[in-house]
């Protein structure tokens, strides 16, 4: 694809509403430092040994620009310099909340949160970031210390299509592998992990609100996520006026 010296040209609604990746936490990230401020996390968090395998691993073959593909959180912030973004559908897949977060980003223990993860389905769409070859080693080092900080995830490439075009874009599959995976949650316990959710990264309601919330600026209706979300806000509600009068 030709160069654009701006990377907002295809989508200037959007220019508002990524972060700057300048600005953004997980630009500076490093899973080191959470197990220094988490000691108790570092049996989960990957050994920088194997992270760096695993990049290896999925990059291997690949040569000049890189297309990543995002369908949560790095839709909104993905807190990389990219040389252009696009909105892309990805076949074959569908977004899907189940994976439980209970660590402390966005759920606990007590009320386990979810995130969403990239799953077998009928399509899903969101945003691909085009990184630009000289800068691919650099901020695949970043993504994957956010996106492959501890098992969840497979890091993987898959077609996509952007305009007229189907290209390879890299993305983070469910790992079915993973007991933090649960394909198995009913809808209730979705409703109700979305709900109470919370932790140091915000909420899990919020969470999926920014999702819904982002793909609206491009007219993009992902209904399993919309439909859950209404929900969550009418169980919230009820909550709310079944409380007891003080």
């Amino acid at each position: 694809m030709p160069e654009t010296p701006d990377p907002f040209v295809h989508h200037p609604e959007l220019r508002d509403r990524i972060t700057d990746p300048e600005t953004s936490l997980f630009r500076t990230f490093r899973a080191e430092d959470l197990i220094v401020q988490e000691p108790h996390l570092r049996d989960w968090v990957y050994p920088e040994e194997r992270r760096a395998a695993i990049r290896g691993e999925a990059l291997a073959g690949h040569s000049g620009d890189l297309w990543i593909f995002g369908y949560g959180s790095l839709m909104w912030n993905p807190a990389l310099r990219f040389a252009e973004v696009r909105r892309a559908h990805v076949p074959g897949h569908a977004r899907r909340l189940i994976l439980v977060e209970y660590r402390g980003a966005r759920g606990t223990m007590d009320a386990p949160g979810l995130m969403a993860t990239l799953d077998a389905g009928d399509g899903c769409d969101g945003l691909a970031f085009r990184i630009a070859a000289e800068d691919v080693e650099t901020e695949t080092d970043i993504l994957f210390q956010r996106e492959m900080l501890a098992p969840g995830y497979l890091a993987r490439f898959v077609p996509a299509r952007i305009g007229d075009e189907t290209v390879r874009v890299l993305t983070f599959l469910a790992d079915h592998a993973v007991p933090d995976v649960r394909p198995d949650l009913t809808h209730d316990e979705q409703v109700r992990y979305v709900a109470h959710g919370a932790g140091d990264l915000g909420t899990s309601r919020d969470y999926l609100a920014g999702i819904v919330g982002h793909l609206g600026q491009l007219g993009i209706v992902d209904r399993s996520c919309t439909e859950l979300l209404d929900a969550v806000d009418a169980y919230l509600a009820a909550s709310v006026g079944s409380e007891p009068a003080r």
